[in-house]
């Protein structure tokens, strides 16, 4: 029972964070703001940082107020995890470092899931005036475009995607997070 609890909290918590990172990320690569994604993001994360974007103006294309909100919440779920566990607290910083390791995985996850949906949408023939795939471009074409200078389309076939993928898999492996956590 307690397994199925911490799943189900982890799950809830865990779209949330998602939402907040989406919102400052979208915002990073200047997405459509009118886009119905965008708006219903920023719908559901606005409670939560509208009154702190009064105190925290952004800098530049990074939201600060969102950012804060977004780590503060993910040291509070990391927090919540390790209580659910039934691990005794770790002290401060090691809860700061886990948080900020869990926030990196899922920034990771976000963006194989999205080149993954990307690359499958790719294949089906994408209508391009769907909002989710001038959403996904705008938040996939940044990381892609670097690769495809350095690596060019065989035969017409373009690998950017693979190699980001298995770096992204990679990195995912390589991060140093007890299974609880991941």
């Amino acid at each position: 029972m307690n397994d199925a609890l911490i799943f189900l909290l982890r799950a809830l918590v865990d779209l949330y964070l998602l939402a907040l990172l989406l919102r400052l990320l979208l915002q990073a690569v200047r997405a459509d703001f009118y886009n119905p994604v965008s708006q219903f993001i920023v719908r559901i994360t606005d409670p939560v940082t509208a009154p702190l974007r009064r105190v925290l103006p952004a800098a530049g294309r990074l939201d600060i107020a969102t950012l804060v909100v977004l780590v503060a919440l993910q040291i509070g779920a990391t927090a919540m995890l390790v209580a659910m566990g039934g691990f005794t607290q770790p002290d401060p910083a090691a809860l700061v470092y886990f948080a900020l390791l869990r926030l990196t995985m899922l920034v990771l996850r976000l963006y194989f899931f999205a080149i993954l949906i990307y690359v499958i949408l790719s294949w089906v023939g994408r209508d391009l005036n769907n909002p989710v795939v001038r959403l996904l471009a705008a938040v996939v074409e940044p990381l892609l475009a670097p690769v495809r200078r350095v690596l060019p389309s065989v035969g017409g076939l373009d690998l950017s995607p693979l190699v980001v993928l298995l770096l992204l898999q990679a990195l995912m492996i390589a991060l140093p997070l007890p299974g609880l956590l991941r």
